[in-house]
């Protein structure tokens, strides 16, 4: 801004603000507070600023330029591809100049796909949302959620086999009279670990048996316990 641009803007402002007072110097003060700034962006500023409020300071210019500006550089989305064979100075510069361009005004709102190039991407041919899919991928969307837990050899997955306590089908939680269980059936436990080790899962006479044999080993020795303190029976 010149110093005959910095009076016209004196002389707007006082205009806009009547009440406000000037001195002899004041545009000579205001033509250095304001000479990194064109005239054009100033008097923008002093119209913003006197539509909402009686007085006006230099300062106050000087904020609502930049602000503009910010305003101006954030919507025109600046992207620079840069120059392999420049140096960095080089690359500094340029961008500098985008951006002072930006902030002028002379690049325009941008989107962030028209600043990357892809504004002009073809877009795909038309198809038919509703026609059932074909092949192989009518195939996998058939068996989504149907997929049972398979059993891998060495590895103990529970929900890989049925439970016998409970009835549960494999890839079902066991259940407790109708309510979900955290953790598996014991039954179920023991036959996940007999498949991962390569053996049957055990038969239901098997199993009777072995509680069977569990609840005569503790009854023994609880006999035995009693026959070694008798006074403990005893009372």
């Amino acid at each position: 801004m010149t110093e005959e641009e910095a009076v016209q803007i004196a002389e707007y402002v006082a205009a806009a603000c009547p009440a406000q007072k000037f001195g002899e110097y004041t545009p000579d003060v205001w033509g250095e507070i304001l000479a990194p700034y064109h005239v054009v962006e100033a008097r923008a500023a002093v119209i913003a600023i006197a539509r909402r409020q009686p007085f006006i300071s230099p300062a106050e210019i000087v904020t609502e330029i930049r602000e503009r500006r910010a305003e101006r550089i954030a919507l025109a989305n600046v992207v620079y591809d840069g120059d392999p064979a420049e140096t960095g100075a080089a690359s500094a510069a340029n961008i500098r100049a985008l951006v002072r361009a930006a902030g002028d005004g002379l690049t325009g709102p941008s989107s962030i796909r028209a600043s990357l190039g892809a504004a002009d991407r073809p877009a795909l041919p038309p198809g038919d949302d509703h026609a059932p899919p074909r092949g192989r991928a009518a195939a996998v969307l058939a068996a989504v959620g149907r997929t049972l837990p398979q059993v891998r050899e060495g590895v103990v997955n529970v929900r890989a086999v049925p439970c016998q306590t409970c009835g549960a089908l494999p890839g079902v939680s066991c259940t407790t009279r109708g309510r979900r269980r955290q953790d598996p059936h014991p039954r179920r436990l023991d036959d996940a670990r007999r498949t991962a080790a390569g053996l049957p899962p055990a038969a239901p006479d098997e199993d009777l048996q072995r509680q069977a044999g569990i609840k005569a080993a503790s009854a023994a020795a609880l006999a035995r316990q009693t026959d070694q303190n008798p006074e403990a029976d005893a009372s």
